[in-house]
């Protein structure tokens, strides 16, 4: 069995995520700091990705004051705690045909979670796209969540957001 090692170049790789409320949605980017994936006979196998919590980004929101304000929110406890937890990570233990199990862990909170990708190898160089649909309220964070919160009206935030990973790597 012929085993493979890809280094995730972080520069050409992004997660794009999306959070919903009841009034709409918001979205932006949160960049990968390092990872690898295995392949094996050049099946994927496993692999690790480190996000930098601290590099979160919202998109649709223009005006500087507003998104820097609710990039400090994201940033708080409220949500990702970034200052006591800089990185997040998604670990890879199983794969069956496109489909993948791993551990997800944010906030030092750790839950398994599933999802399919599509991974490409062409050469020395490998990509990989799937998308993870997470329930935020797993990992601490709770702030205008229907669960923990009564009355909400239109400032509930749904529990589950998406991220939208799309990963370059080249072979180590």
């Amino acid at each position: 069995m012929e085993s493979q090692k890809f280094e995730i170049v972080s520069t050409q790789s992004n997660i794009d995520w999306v959070g919903k409320k009841v009034t709409g949605a918001h979205n932006g980017t949160i960049g990968i700091k390092e990872g690898e994936l295995i392949l094996n006979e050049g099946k994927l196998t496993g692999g690790k990705i480190i996000v930098s919590t601290a590099s979160i980004k919202i998109l649709d929101i223009t005006d500087p004051a507003t998104n820097a304000q609710f990039a400090g929110h994201l940033a708080s406890d409220d949500f990702f705690s970034v200052e006591k937890y800089p990185e997040a990570a998604l670990e890879i233990t199983s794969v069956s045909g496109s489909h993948v199990q791993g551990s997800l862990t944010i906030k030092g909170i750790t839950h398994p979670v599933g999802f399919d990708v599509a991974v490409h190898v062409s050469g020395d160089q490998l990509t990989a796209s799937g998308k993870l649909v997470i329930d935020r309220t797993k990992y601490e964070m709770k702030f205008r969540s229907g669960n923990f919160f009564k009355d909400l009206g239109d400032t509930l935030i749904y529990n589950d957001f998406e991220l939208n990973v799309n990963v370059t790597a080249k072979a180590a």
